[in-house]
């Protein structure tokens, strides 16, 4: 009874896993997108095999349709192999919800009423959620909230320098992201250098297209780049990172921009996107590497907030033990890795330029020998955590 079935779901798509935690690996994923458009698309995956099909998908329940359908068609038989429990991956929990909570109509109230606050995924979420419950109606469903790692923020490092009236009455405040990634990866490094977590203080860089990092102090969550959405930290894919909040009243004044228009300006053509024209960071080292002013300089003003970031959160933790690089560029980016760390000498951190540039799966360490700090590269697997949370809360 360790095998759960994961769902990430969106406004229009849901990614999902069937996971055995016991072996921790996944036994099939697939996507099912484009759902509520004139035509839809459905990708299942077993072993090696790649399973795709165009068929309209006309809401989240059709899509959950076509899943069983995949899982009936491809394998592996949800009858012969039976989920023990849905795991949900929810972005926005607000201060209510502070660890993985099983689901019941009230949870999902809940869910929705804190889609003010992460208006572009809790939605989308919820109505995974529902469509999920309807096809599984026998199962435990358990909400895993990406902002429930970030729970134990000080007061300090979570408020805003805003008037407190209007803060309370808004819900604002800095609520963090990638939780579930940084929990995993800051728990895998801890017995990579086999230390207790609690002993450890580490920083983890989640850097994909979206981009965080979390100062973990014995396993909790000190401080972290996004706030109030994930908007805010690091220079991203698409989404610029912190800036002066002037830059949207002058642009609504100027430019005549709307709240809506500045939301996308801001979250969909900034970042390394709005400087270089393309937002993967291949493609921005590819043309740096020609030469590109452009791409040099998106590169450049991207290590320039994330070391900004690291010497401030070694400040807060007062030191660090263990440097994580994890998600898409930071798993698969040499360059960036040996950037982010290559004014840190002074405090003795050193990284090996063979063990960096090895192209290695799992997890390992890119440092020397005789490094003050170990930095590793540490493969996420948020939907491994989150069947685990999951089963803890069945078992519960």
């Amino acid at each position: 009874m360790t095998v759960v079935l994961v769902i990430n779901s969106g406004s229009s798509s849901f990614k999902y896993q069937l996971v055995d935690v016991e072996s921790q690996t996944a036994l099939a994923s697939g996507l099912v997108e484009r759902i509520g458009q004139e035509s839809g698309s459905a990708r299942h995956k077993v072993g090696d095999a790649d399973h795709s099909r165009e068929l309209p998908i006309p809401d989240h329940t059709a899509g959950f349709r076509v899943m069983l359908d995949a899982f009936e068609e491809y394998g592996p038989s949800l009858v012969e192999t039976p989920p023990s429990a849905v795991g949900h991956r929810v972005v926005q929990g607000g201060a209510r919800f502070f660890r993985p909570t099983l689901i019941d109509d009230l949870v999902e109230i809940n869910i929705d009423e804190l889609s003010v606050l992460a208006p572009l995924h809790n939605p989308g979420a919820l109505q995974g959620i529902r469509a999920a419950r309807a096809a599984f109606p026998a199962l435990p469903h358990v909400a895993v909230f990406d902002t429930a790692f970030h729970q134990t923020l000080p007061p300090a490092a979570y408020t805003y320098a805003i008037d407190q009236t209007i803060a309370r009455k808004h819900r604002i405040r800095r609520y963090g992201f990638h939780g579930t990634s940084h929990k995993f990866v800051s728990e895998a490094a801890a017995a990579h250098v086999e230390r207790p977590l609690r002993e450890l203080k580490q920083l983890v860089l989640h850097l994909g297209n979206g981009a965080s990092i979390t100062a973990i102090d014995g396993g909790h969550s000190v401080d972290t780049s996004m706030g109030l959405t994930p908007l805010e930290g690091l220079v991203m894919g698409t989404r610029s990172g912190d800036l002066d909040p002037s830059v949207l009243l002058v642009l609504a004044r100027r430019e005549d921009m709307s709240p809506g228009e500045l939301d996308e300006f801001l979250n969909k053509r900034s970042g390394v996107l709005g400087l270089a024209g393309v937002s993967d960071m291949r493609d921005i080292e590819d043309r740096r590497a020609e030469g590109a002013g452009a791409a040099m300089l998106a590169f450049d003003v991207y290590i320039h907030r994330l070391r900004a970031y690291i010497g401030a959160y070694i400040a807060q933790l007062g030191g660090v033990d263990v440097i994580s690089f994890t998600a898409g560029v930071g798993e698969n980016s040499p360059l960036v890795r040996a950037e982010a760390m290559a004014t840190l000498g002074f405090l003795g951190i050193r990284i090996d330029p063979t063990r960096n540039e090895a192209r290695e799966r799992g997890i390992r360490t890119i440092s020397t020998d005789d490094s003050a700090v170990t930095v590793l590269v540490v493969p996420t697997n948020e939907e491994l955590e989150i069947a685990r949370q999951t089963l803890a809360v069945v078992a519960s």
